[in-house]
């Protein structure tokens, strides 16, 4: 017997990288090592049944690139213009929540990770720390908010305010999970969430408490009169549009006709995302609706993708599907886990250089080049008919 709490660390993050580390996906395998058990079926599942969670790494198995030859690649780069910011790379680090979890230094580490690498850090705001607190981390790197509408608008308003003084360029509005399932992975495997407010939202508790909760009436529902009572609205957006002082983006976009609507609207652009399978398991993956929401927004309007990223095709891949740029979620946690900042700075330049890599054999210099044209569909395989899995008549069968 221990009393050794349930999600803590199986082995503390390493000062420098492991040994073997070959790819960015390694990262969710050396996970393993370092996360416990109940903190990583959190982490790694999704809602319901894992559904939506599987589809989205098994999504990019259906795409193969097509490789090029003789182009002259002397002048390549992978450099982008999202929404105007200047990047060095397509690659942002995706809002996860309650990174203290995963390591001590939570957010703080991410943020040192983001500048030394110049990538965009999606805080979330069910962040460990403040946004304040990570903002100082790391003065001079790219940050944007990731932004959960609250019960009460003046909170939702004193947050934008924070952001927008703490240096934050952008806002990214969650509205794919007004309401989950949980995860039945996660509960099967002992984690519990922290009861806890998080950091960011603590000056709005005592407020919040006080909103009155009116009881459910006779064939009231849990889900729709109870869960769904603060659910975002179509006029909360117009709010939001109309008052925030930062640029807004909307994340959760899987079907067209959200997309046509959203894009008439002001935003600064799309995120393309079933968040991470966690929102309605059995919806489809982020990847599969991808060039759909880009037909239906047209090629002007920036889309960010995020799903299941564990490797530069992969984000070869969703750029070539219509993607702006992709974000990193899972991976981020991983890497962290390992090792810090240090980790999360390493996968990011692994993901960068496999991109690079598959750029180079699929001859695209730029991501300009980048398009539907350099993917093939992946053939279906081919199941053996019955008879070739039965044994002969002279085999045993297998033990």
């Amino acid at each position: 017997m221990t009393d050794r709490p349930p999600h803590a660390p199986v082995q503390a993050p390493l000062q420098q990288l492991p040994a073997g580390l070959g790819a960015a996906a390694d990262y969710a395998r050396l996970a393993q090592r370092f996360i416990a058990e109940p903190l990583l079926a959190h982490l790694d599942g999704g809602a319901g049944h894992d559904r939506s969670a599987a589809a989205n790494l098994a999504a990019f198995g259906r795409w193969q690139v097509m490789p090029r030859l003789l182009r002259d690649l002397r002048h390549g780069h992978t450099r982008c213009r999202p929404a105007g910011l200047d990047l060095p790379h397509p690659l942002l680090l995706a809002a996860v929540a309650r990174l203290g979890e995963y390591h001590p230094q939570a957010e703080r580490a991410v943020a040192q990770a983001a500048a030394a690498t110049d990538t965009v850090q999606v805080l979330s705001t069910l962040s460990s720390l403040t946004l304040e607190e990570v903002a100082a981390a790391a003065p001079a790197a790219p940050r944007w908010f990731q932004l959960y509408l609250q019960p009460r608008r003046e909170a939702t308003q004193d947050l934008l305010r924070r952001a927008a003084a703490a240096g934050y360029r952008a806002v990214v509005l969650t509205l794919d999970a007004p309401v989950q399932s949980p995860s039945l992975r996660a509960l099967r495997a002992g984690y519990r969430a922290p009861a806890a407010p998080a950091p960011n939202l603590l000056p709005y508790a005592a407020g919040d408490a006080a909103l009155p909760t009116p009881p459910l009436g006779p064939g009231d529902s849990r889900v729709f009169q109870g869960a769904l009572r603060h659910a975002p609205r179509s006029e909360d957006l117009d709010w939001l549009l109309a008052d925030s002082p930062l640029p807004v983006w909307i994340k959760g976009v899987l079907h067209p006709d959200d997309a046509r609507a959203l894009a008439t609207r002001g935003v600064a652009g799309l995120v393309v995302s079933n968040h991470g399978g966690r929102s309605l398991d059995g919806a489809p993956a982020s990847l599969d609706c991808l060039a759909a929401v880009r037909a239906a927004v047209g090629p002007q309007l920036p889309l960010l993708f995020d799903g299941g990223i564990r490797g530069g095709d992969d984000v070869f891949k969703a750029l070539a599907l219509g993607a702006s740029a992709v974000m990193v979620g899972r991976l981020q946690a991983h890497a962290l886990a390992v090792a810090g900042a240090l980790g999360v700075a390493h996968m990011l330049k692994l993901l960068r250089e496999e991109l690079e890599l598959t750029m180079a054999l699929a001859g695209c210099a730029t991501l300009a080049d980048i398009g539907p044209h350099c993917l093939v569909a992946a053939p279906a395989p081919i199941a053996p008919p019955p008879s070739a899995l039965a044994p002969g008549p002279d085999e045993r069968p297998p033990c």
